[in-house]
């Protein structure tokens, strides 16, 4: 068995690099613009050439494979990542052949494809660490409410923090990996399999995304990649409910937060809808304080990643020590909070 999964794994490798590689090659020598990211001066916007947007496409391609490999060779199965990857891929793919659809319908249309999914699935959230919480979550309305917030802030925070080199694949890197151990910890062998891969396949995507972008996410790959940390994060605590559950908040506070904190801003602050971009967003404040002190474009992108993630890393380390301990994880998550807020308006100041 050992011998068929070190087959797979690089038969898997040379699939998803040379897909790569060969599908970049034909959106530059052809110069299909429907697939590519030159929309240079939307706010979101900080790479300065025509990018390939196929990110998503290349690894939700490799990503049935796995699913393929694993249903046939282990009979693994788990429905609900089929589901809703397949489903946000589609939608995301929408906006990657730049057929524009209104903020306010896309939003709709993920509403309803949670409801689908969450009831077909049957995936809920239990337990949250807040007793009156655990008690609205045994109205079933109420529970559906609460998880389909949670994928959509996890999905459109995923979607909102792409577009830097590797910020979101580094990102995701992170989460997995430490979904990871802790699955391979408590012989969760199933779920653990399938996060191996997931690794995997974001390792592949970053040799072509970072430090120097040749291709995107694009939004399918940004939805998708939501998605499966949505999942794999809710199928964590569901197998291994000694763990607290705000350390999976902890694990998936700037996802959250970013959004959270840009939709009030928006409105209060800024007067805007919270619905349509701006540059406003912690990261973009990040960039625009290491092009000041480098004037170097490239450079700023990704070390903004770099920093962000490292960051991030850090903070999470004395969460990962104690994810046990939910008085711990329940202060330490509402301190991060904090802490971001502190962030941000020192950069607000610096770059403003």
């Amino acid at each position: 068995m050992f011998f068929n999964d070190l087959i797979f794994i690089l038969i898997l490798i040379v699939y998803s690099y040379f897909q790569n590689r060969f599908l970049i090659n034909i959106i530059n020598n052809r110069n299909i613009t429907a697939l590519s990211d030159n929309n240079f001066s939307k706010p979101q916007a900080f790479h300065e050439k025509s990018t390939s947007r196929l990110g998503g496409v290349t690894f939700f391609s490799s990503l049935i494979l796995v699913f393929l490999y694993m249903f046939f060779s282990k009979n693994i199965f788990y429905p609900e990542y089929i589901s809703f990857c397949s489903l946000f891929f589609l939608l995301g793919l929408i906006d990657d052949f730049k057929i524009n659809l209104l903020p306010k319908f896309r939003l709709l249309i993920m509403g309803v494809l949670l409801i689908i999914l969450i009831t077909s699935n049957e995936l809920y959230i239990e337990l949250t660490g807040v007793k009156f919480l655990n008690r609205l979550l045994e109205i079933d309305i109420f529970a559906l409410i609460f998880v389909s917030l949670c994928f959509l802030f996890i999905i459109n925070g995923s979607n909102l923090i792409d577009g830097f080199n590797g910020l979101l694949g580094l990102h995701a890197l992170i989460i997995f990996t430490i979904l990871f151990l802790i699955n391979l910890t408590n012989e969760n062998n199933n779920l653990s399999y399938i996060l191996f891969y997931l690794i995997l396949l974001t390792l592949i995507f970053l040799k072509f995304n970072f430090p120097k972008a040749q291709v995107f996410f694009g939004d399918s790959g940004a939805y998708l990649t939501g998605a499966l940390i949505a999942v794999s994060v809710i199928k964590t605590s569901i197998f291994n409910t000694s763990i607290s559950p705000f350390f999976f908040c902890i694990l998936l506070f700037y996802l959250f937060f970013e959004v959270f904190f840009s939709f009030f801003r928006k409105i209060f602050y800024v007067r805007q809808s919270p619905l349509l971009p701006d540059s406003q967003h912690l990261h973009m404040k990040f960039y625009k304080f290491l092009l000041r002190k480098s004037n170097k474009k490239l450079k700023s992108n990704y070390l903004t990643s770099i920093y962000i993630n490292l960051l991030y890393l850090v903070l999470l380390i004395p969460a990962v020590f104690n994810m046990k301990n939910g008085i711990f994880c329940k202060y330490y998550f509402f301190s991060l909070l904090i802490i971001y807020i502190y962030f941000y308006k020192m950069l607000y100041k610096k770059v403003k």
